[in-house]
């Protein structure tokens, strides 16, 4: 088993972070997961196992999945023009599209040709219901106050975009008739045995199992639990376990054993470049390595930060999770001196 080669509660305490939650994978299975610190600063909750984080925009790693598994079901298809099937909303058209239409692939690879209006996408605000997925799109919500539009030219350039995975939300709820999170549920969790992933809001009998966000200062931040009314981009709620489960599937599903029947070919495609850059994937990004190709998603959110990253052909991997948000990216932090301290 390998193991990390430095004093994780040192660390925590030189970063100021409250809670820390570590998988590691080693030859495709679940090698060790480790705990540290409190769900929520100054209590006696601590970090364990099934203790549920915030995974931010890991989700779009999530929604990859899902997108794939129904491509294979033929109930989507990553080349088509999504206008084709979507019912509720129409991407508008204009003169940047007119050529080229914006996909699935192009959307999952942040290539679409959508940019998130500034100010856009943020945390779910208690005084106010929460938005239509519709609604966000068309900028009638304070999470995006513009209608979201063509930008530039689908596939010319990358442009990191959450609004990107609100069309493939409501690309797949329109084509399922049903929402989104018991889409996910039947064909993602289940399957995989994801017993501690939800896009549900905490209730007050299963807190005890749910993380608080933290600021770097140690305080807590306003409701402890930061929700994103936009699931497919930014709204699981998981644990390294549990997310390091999706990771094992992308390397079992590259050796012809998917539990979701997923073809080699299919998740072949979510770790190999797409269009106009080689440092993405499908709902992840890529780097080319001494040790092969590795791949990673990041979530930074309000009161909390996290990381996969794995080498899906050595069959070895990493999920880190925290419950503060150190106000630098992940690798100038604590999860950066993990991710350095891994022996992959």
């Amino acid at each position: 088993m390998k193991t990390l080669n430095t004093n994780i509660q040192y660390l925590m305490e030189d970063y100021s972070v409250t809670g820390l939650s570590i998988a590691t994978i080693d030859d495709g299975t679940i090698s060790s997961t480790e705990c540290f610190g409190l769900l929520e600063a100054e209590t006696d909750k601590s970090v364990k196992s099934n203790s549920i984080f915030s995974a931010c925009s890991i989700s779009k790693f999530l929604t990859s999945l899902l997108v794939m598994k129904l491509t294979e079901q033929r109930i989507l298809d990553l080349d088509e023009n999504v206008n084709e099937k979507l019912t509720s909303w129409k991407v508008p058209h204009s003169e940047l599209n007119k050529n080229k239409k914006v996909t699935l692939r192009n959307l999952l690879s942040h290539q679409s040709g959508i940019m998130d209006p500034e100010g856009s996408f943020l945390e779910l605000n208690s005084r106010i219901d929460p938005p239509s997925i519709v609604e966000i799109l068309e900028g009638r919500t304070p999470y995006c106050k513009e209608p979201i539009e063509i930008k530039y030219e689908p596939g010319s350039t990358f442009e990191y975009s959450d609004a990107g995975f609100c069309i493939i939300q409501l690309l797949i709820e329109d084509v399922t008739g049903k929402p989104f999170n018991e889409v996910m549920n039947e064909h993602i969790f289940l399957p995989l045995n994801m017993e501690n992933s939800t896009f549900e809001l905490p209730t007050s009998e299963v807190t005890n199992y749910f993380s608080c966000g933290h600021h770097k200062n140690g305080k807590l931040v306003n409701g402890k639990f930061p929700i994103y009314p936009y699931p497919a981009a930014s709204g699981l709620w998981s644990t390294p376990k549990d997310l390091a489960l999706l990771v094992i599937e992308v390397m079992n599903s590259l050796n012809g054993e998917s539990k979701l029947e997923l073809s080699v070919s299919k998740a072949m495609e979510v770790i190999n470049p797409q269009g106009c850059k080689e440092w993405t994937g499908l709902g992840v990004f890529l780097d080319k390595t001494d040790k092969g190709i590795e791949i990673s998603s990041l979530g930074w959110g309000v009161g909390f930060q996290c990381m996969m990253v794995a080498y899906p052909y050595l069959k070895t991997g990493l999920v880190v999770m925290t419950n503060t948000d150190l106000g630098v990216h992940q690798l100038k932090g604590i999860i950066g001196k993990v991710y350095n301290a891994y022996p992959f």
